[in-house]
């Protein structure tokens, strides 16, 4: 291991970092000099790293040696196995399986944030080796914003350009009077982004725009999700009715004449056909400010000044990611899109829409986008896909047939999962149920670095290391600053990266030429820099050579000489610069989704009432609002010091409001059982009135760690509903979920999930 003549530096998705290490052992991550409001998230890290729910060797779940393929994942003792047979065994599992069923039956969904280095990427690496042998069935679109991902190139043309082109803080400071997010802007998931950060602005950049007179219209049942400091107006409404809101708005800007004709004349196709919608022509409601305020609780006055100070200036609509992960989620996007043309200032400085302001760290970034070359991953033979959040579904139903943005999918049987550089068990919903689906594979296999519920559930765990443990740079297009990744320290037991773990199996299976090219790590990350550079060059983007880039450890993009304004040039000159829609315009109805016959999802944005939700009376009157954390990435480092520290009575928080948990007998710091139909976990009370009455905050994240239906650590996944938000995107829907609190058994069950399993 070469040490550079410099403080080591690595970087991760929470931020860049300088080791400071001592014989050998990391003691401490102090924060990058260049980072201003640095995360405390990575140092999480450092008690972890060779702690006991670290996996230093290969291991093989006892049962599956011993010919028990389908019973026993997650509860049985592993088998302790050298390289040789780890990677035997895994030659052999996808030799079988791509003989005897074909590649498609080879799923590699691989979602995850495993690392933000370019080459030692563990989906890439993966995908790389599996191509190289035939190809695998793959998901498609995110967990964070699916729905979003299919429904907003119908009305907008693409997804990926408008949520990388969100108009920059800076013009939002400069030019905007009013901010109104839908969904808040919560700081803690700024904390994050992919593939790596240099400096976290989001917090700066709301202080900046509120010090500038913008004024912040916070709607959410959480009143956190908008910091204080900028002092919002918090409209509490209903989880899972800002459609709703969204279409009292625009009824309201229409009956009071304060839509902006000319620009939907222009610049968009299909209101005509919206504005009979929301004068209720069809099905004889009209979608007045009254009846919104029905639906989402609020006092209708809030929402006749709300859409009259929206009109009257210049006005930002922020809707958050998390908005798409419930029942229709793509409505959310659609009917704020809708909204913004009817104010006519999209594509105007500090005006418009944007997309997740707050959700990571480059949203609202005005910044030169470096375009960045990837490790290539070949070319998958197999066609076969699903999106994102049908795993369980695939799982236990295959031969059977979905909707999907206009195609029909037939799910393949699936015999072999391999999963590198993420965790099922923290993203999917109904953890009970994919449980059960995750029982149907002949063999799981997992690359990962410690005893987390996906290395617990699998069949063969490949150890792998983490970012500390080798070298690697960090270029991304979300952040101006690009960093070197030193290794740190050596890798801890016998954890390979997942490079070398794949390049293992491939010389097994005869492709180690095809999979490495005679490339070593070092040699790829080189050409992944120069080929990046050229593309810079060609951009007039400055970079450094390959030695003054190693030698001084980072350098900076420079800023670009104007703010970004999403749309702006579509608004300079929409002949010259049309959407890629049918229209070339805002697509506020779109023939090509209408043509799809989706009752659940029809061809203008619309109210369709959600599976669960406070405006039906059920056996569970509270809303789960089950949001990202504040200590973790994800799942990432719940068992780190970061972590731990923030839990209550050793479990995951939940936040109750006081009247509700008066209601209960409930009282804070103690321990109660959250559940509903599917499921029920142990969490921490927390009391708080940040909270709208009725609705109940916890934080994804914790381990799961099963006892029957119960998790005993706080997840809050195990009462989630798998449900597609629609027969268009089929995104997850877990922010739709209705749960009952109550105190905790006496003594609660002890936690599991981080004392590894048993080994042989």
């Amino acid at each position: 291991m070469n040490k550079p003549n410099r403080p080591l530096l690595t970087n991760n998705h929470w931020g860049a970092y300088h080791p400071e290490v001592k014989d050998g052992v990391l003691s401490k991550l102090r924060p990058f000099g260049e980072d201003t409001d640095p995360s405390p998230i990575g140092s999480g890290i450092v008690d972890v790293l060779d702690g006991p729910t670290r996996i230093t060797s290969p291991m093989v779940r006892k049962g599956w040696l011993e010919g028990r393929r389908k019973t026993g994942r997650g509860d049985e003792p592993f088998v302790k196995v050298s390289w040789e047979q780890a990677n035997a065994l895994v030659a052999q599992e996808l030799e079988r399986v791509r003989t005897e069923y074909g590649n498609q039956a080879i799923f590699a969904g691989s979602y995850g944030w495993a690392s933000a280095g370019r080459f030692h990427h563990a989906q890439s690496q993966l995908k790389r080796l599996l191509n190289c042998i035939g190809g695998f069935t793959k998901s498609v679109n995110t967990y964070s914003y699916a729905a979003a991902e299919v429904v907003v190139p119908h009305v907008l043309g693409n997804f990926k350009a408008m949520f990388t082109d969100t108009t920059g803080w800076d013009s939002i400071a400069k030019d905007s009077t009013l901010f109104v997010a839908f969904g808040g802007v919560a700081l803690k998931n700024g904390q994050i982004a992919a593939g790596g950060v240099g400096c976290h602005i989001q917090q700066a950049s709301l202080r900046s725009a509120k010090a500038a007179g913008v004024d912040f219209v916070n709607i959410s049942p959480v009143r956190g999700d908008l910091m204080a400091e900028v002092e919002a107006d918090w409209m509490a409404l209903r989880p899972s009715t800002d459609t709703a809101l969204m279409l009292g708005l625009a009824h309201e800007l229409m009956s009071q004449n304060l839509h902006d004709r000319d620009f939907l004349e222009n610049y968009a196709v299909g209101f005509d056909i919206y504005a009979s919608y929301l004068n209720g022509e069809n099905d004889g409601i009209p979608k007045s400010a009254e009846w919104a305020a029905e639906i989402c609780d609020l006092p209708v006055q809030d929402i006749r000044d709300l859409a009259r100070r929206m009109a009257s200036g210049r006005t930002m609509i922020s809707v958050a990611w998390s908005l798409t992960r419930q029942d229709h989620g793509e409505q959310p996007y659609w009917a704020g899109i809708a909204l913004a043309a009817m104010l006519g200032q999209i594509g105007l400085s500090g005006g418009g829409i944007g997309f997740g302001y707050g959700a990571e760290n480059q949203v609202g970034l005005s910044m030169r986008k470096l375009p960045v070359a990837a490790m290539p991953q070949g070319r998958n033979s197999v066609a076969d896909h699903i999106p994102v959040a049908r795993i369980a579904d695939m799982l236990q139903n295959p031969g059977a047939e979905i909707d999907f943005n206009g195609k029909r999918l037939t799910y393949p049987d699936i015999k072999l999962v391999w999963w590198a550089g993420g965790n099922p068990f923290h993203h999917h919903q109904d953890l009970n149920n994919l449980r059960a689906a995750w029982a149907r594979p002949e063999a799981i296999i997992v690359n990962e670095w410690c005893w987390n519920s996906n290395a617990r559930h699998a069949d063969i765990v490949l150890p792998a290391t983490t970012t500390l443990e080798r070298a690697d740079i960090a270029l991304t297009p979300h952040d101006p600053y690009q960093t070197v990744m030193d290794q740190a320290i050596e890798p801890v037991g016998e954890a390979k990266s997942d490079h070398d773990i794949c390049k293992g199996i491939a010389a097994q299976m005869g492709v180690e030429n095809a999979f490495t090219e005679d490339k070593s790590p070092e040699d790829w990350q080189r050409w992944i820099y120069e080929v990046t550079r050229q593309s810079a060059a060609r951009e007039e983007i400055d970079m450094p050579d390959w030695d003054s880039f190693q030698d001084k450890g980072w350098f900076k993009v420079a800023a670009p000489a104007k703010p970004t304004i999403l749309l702006q040039a579509f608004r300079a000159d929409p002949v010259a610069n049309p959407l890629s829609t049918p229209s070339g315009k805002i697509e506020i109805f779109s023939e090509t989704v209408a043509a799809f016959g989706y009752v659940d999802c029809p061809g203008h944005p619309a109210w369709l009432e959600p599976l669960e939700w406070l405006g039906k009376v059920t056996d569970c009157p509270l809303h789960l609002v089950s949001n990202q954390p504040s200590t973790k990435l994800h799942s990432q480092l719940d068992h780190g010091s970061v972590s731990r520290a923030a839990k209550v009575s050793g479990r995951e928080a939940v936040y109750m409001h006081p009247e509700d948990a008066a209601a209960r007998g409930l009282k804070s710091g103690q321990l109660v059982r959250v559940f509903n139909k599917r499921g029920a976990c142990i969490a921490g009370l927390q009391i708080s009135d940040g909270l709208r009455k009725g609705v109940v905050q916890m934080p994804t994240g914790a381990w799961y760690d099963p006892d029957g239906e119960l998790c005993r650590n706080g997840n809050p996944n195990v009462l989630t509903p798998d449900k597609g938000t629609s027969s268009l995107a089929q995104g997850p829907s877990a922010l739709t979920c209705l749960v009952e609190i109550a105190a905790a058994p006496d003594p609660a069950p002890a936690v599991r999930a981080y004392d590894g399993p048993v080994i042989i």
